[in-house]
């Protein structure tokens, strides 16, 4: 009879298969990355067989270790579980990323009921790119992304349509009030994120068809929310998320400069590692994220 698995391996193999990295798995289980590796080898050979394809970002299951993965996980999530004289252990903290404006904005608005329900939230802030490979480091659970990642090994769902609107402070609108756009913008100063405008350019393109040519005063700030104060405040002119900036527009303390036939979107997605985790609270807010952000977009978006 052939000698049982070695569960430390087994557990091992589960962290690898849900994170879809032996860095995030280390990361998870509190072990070092050499460790993890040495012991997927030794259960490999143990098995005679391959479980993972290494790639350069993470690993990817081969089918032999999604069949393993369905035998083993419910008994060693079972055997995690008999901690504490049977005692359902405490889910740990979600840890959740994505950008500072969204998420102070809208984001801990739409989690604010499981919060208040004991979910555990660590929140981090950050560019997309970033927040993507600590995300396949292990360092969160979920990373609302402003785009769709273009690398495999992560799973990525449509989380939200943000619309832009070109907007100024009601002063600057007065001025340019018959003037054509975009030309009337030549002289007004421009408020962006940075100096690639990737915010305006994509405005640019889709509601002018023309390549946007940056205008001599230009002032960046990596921070929408400074944008928007600093264009309250009489500025100059910029392209916002239209969440970010509804209740000025409502106010009038904000002017809409142009209201194009069809508004340009930009698509958010909610990204996570595959394989889920063995916290049950991060399929929790993960579900209750993409639900409660569809409604939240057709009350306030509309």
């Amino acid at each position: 009879m052939a000698d049982p698995l070695d569960l430390n391996q087994l557990r091992t193999f589960l962290a690898v298969h849900r994170s879809g990295s032996f860095t995030a798995a280390a990361h998870l289980l509190g072990l070092s990355q050499s460790t993890v590796t040495a012991q997927i080898r030794a259960l490999e050979t143990r098995l005679g067989r391959e479980l993972f394809e290494r790639r350069a970002r993470g690993v990817a299951p081969l089918p032999y270790a999604d069949e393993l993965a369905a035998q083993v996980s419910a008994p060693l999530d079972r055997l995690s579980g008999l901690a504490d004289d049977g005692a359902a252990p405490a889910a740990e903290p979600v840890h959740l990323a994505g950008p500072a404006e969204f998420l102070g904005a809208v984001g801990m608005g739409l989690l604010a009921p499981l919060i208040a329900e004991g979910v555990q939230l660590r929140v981090a802030t950050g560019l997309t790119d970033g927040l993507l490979d600590e995300l396949r480091a292990g360092r969160h659970d979920l990373v609302v992304s402003t785009r769709r990642p273009t690398t495999s090994g992560l799973i990525s769902e449509p989380f939200a349509d943000e619309e832009f609107v070109l907007v100024a402070a009601p002063v600057w609108a007065e001025r340019l009030k018959g003037a054509e756009l975009p030309a009337g913008l030549a002289d007004v100063p421009l408020i962006a994120y940075d100096a690639e405008l990737p915010i305006v350019r994509r405005y640019w393109r889709y509601v002018f068809n023309t390549r946007l040519t940056a205008p001599p005063q230009l002032t960046t700030i990596p921070d929408l929310r400074a944008i928007r104060t600093a264009v309250l405040a009489g500025a100059g002119w910029t392209v916002l998320p239209k969440y970010l900036c509804r209740a000025e527009l409502d106010s009038s303390t904000l002017t809409l400069l142009h209201q194009p036939g069809e508004a340009p979107l930009n698509t958010s997605f909610l990204v996570r590692r595959p394989g889920g985790s063995a916290n049950p609270h991060v399929a929790l807010v993960r579900r209750h994220l993409l639900a409660a952000a569809k409604s939240w977009w057709a009350e306030h978006e509309c």
